[in-house]
């Protein structure tokens, strides 16, 4: 029997106290709570099985499971100020080994306090535990020379030197490279932190990451900061940045009820429905089929209807589906799309685990609020009335023109 494939959980500590930022896993930054943001890093990595995210506070249970996050309620004794991140992420892995009947493989520390992590970053410790490594944490580059005060009690400031001899200033070329911890991403074999019961052991492998992305909220200086960064860095990652544009994205999938329609339903004496689409969606979507883009069409619903709609529309459809992530998982390998390149457009909470899955998750001006909350984008037409073809607009032109048509 073959070996099963290794199981990599992250688990993102995320209690409701904050002395130096009030709430602030609940701080947003480019529109998207922090404990979000982390959550959408996890679940977009092509390593990881599993998101779970331990906190004490309802309201951050709340956004993580929005995110698309598993949630496991932390004890009271390991909430408060002196608690630290591995005894969060001990009983979270002790929580999941209890519901799945097995140890993590791989068990992954992932800090909110990071605003700017990626999934390549996440995938990068992931696969050097994997490779071989005991742990694997981000670094980032670093050049600058530190100093450290000696002033004790009434000895006045004394600087000194701590990576260099503050009597020699080699050239930056010339010094070893130091590397800094990032304090967004750690890596650990799953049984080997339970026996050690720390994030560091053995083999530690550093896995670089872009220096120009390192800030941790630890103030609100900090949160103001990654406010002002947020349209900069944000432009390719994190939910909640900017609309798409052309070359953004590889492939357009659409929920129908409350997205294509305006989420009403007319019933005759026969128990047929009537639903009300939009011509100028119609029209959007021809456009992005003319345009090269493949389209797919995923409901939840059985209904003759969407199949109707979608023989109209020309395009593939997949209805009846209980686990909507999962099908557009599978219809990603089918057609050779990176997930990251798909915008996912959708109205509604079944719609969330879609939205973790894929890398442009839009919402429909109507959306529910969680939905809204964790969409990268949100159209100003509501679902029924042009929102679809508001998408493909931003895509194609306001002219629905594809940029490598004539």
């Amino acid at each position: 029997m073959r070996d099963p494939a290794p199981r990599v959980l992250a688990v993102i500590p995320a209690r409701g106290g904050s002395k130096g930022v009030p709430g602030k896993n609940l701080a947003e930054v480019g529109g998207v709570p922090l404990v979000a943001r982390a959550v959408h890093a996890c679940r977009t990595a092509r390593l990881v099985s599993e998101v779970l995210v331990s906190t004490d506070d309802p309201a951050i249970a709340e956004a993580a499971r929005a995110a698309g996050a598993t949630t496991v309620e932390r004890p009271a004794p390991l909430s408060g100020d002196t608690a630290t991140s591995e005894a969060a992420v001990l009983h979270a892995l002790d929580t999941d080994e209890a519901r799945h009947g097995r140890l993590a493989d791989v068990v992954l520390l992932v800090q909110c306090t990071s605003p700017f992590l990626t999934a390549d970053d996440v995938d990068g410790v992931t696969a050097a535990v994997l490779e071989g490594a005991d742990t694997a944490v981000t670094a980032a580059p670093f050049h600058g020379f530190l100093w450290r005060d000696l002033a004790t009690g009434a000895t006045p400031s004394s600087g000194h030197g701590v990576n260099h001899d503050a009597a020699h200033r080699p050239r930056r070329q010339d010094r070893p490279e130091d590397l800094l911890e990032t304090g967004a991403a750690y890596a650990m074999r799953g049984d080997g932190f339970r026996a050690v019961r720390h994030r560091f052991f053995g083999r530690t492998a550093l896995v670089r990451t872009d220096a120009a992305r390192v800030l941790e909220i630890d103030d609100p200086h900090d949160l103001a900061r990654a406010r002002a960064l947020a349209p900069l860095l944000d432009r390719n990652e994190a939910p909640g940045a900017r609309r798409p544009g052309p070359g953004d994205v590889d492939a357009v999938v659409l929920d129908f009820d409350g997205t294509q329609t305006d989420d009403t339903v007319q019933i005759d004496a026969e128990g047929r429905e009537r639903v009300s689409v939009h011509r100028g969606d119609g029209l959007g979507i021809a456009a992005l089929r003319d345009a090269g883009i493949p389209l797919l069409i995923l409901s939840t619903e059985q209904n003759p209807v969407v199949t109707a709609r979608a023989r109209k529309l020309r395009i593939p459809v997949l209805h009846g589906v209980d686990r909507k992530d999962e099908a557009l998982k599978q219809w990603c390998d089918e057609q050779g799309v990176d997930p990251a390149r798909v915008l996912y457009a959708g109205n509604d909470a079944n719609d969330l685990p879609c939205f973790a899955l894929a890398g442009w998750p839009v919402a429909v001006a109507s959306a529910h609020e969680p939905v809204r909350r964790a969409a990268r984008a949100v159209t100003t037409a509501p679902g029924g009335r042009g929102a679809v073809r508001e998408i493909a607009s931003w895509l194609l032109g306001p002219d629905l023109k594809s940029p490598h048509r004539p």
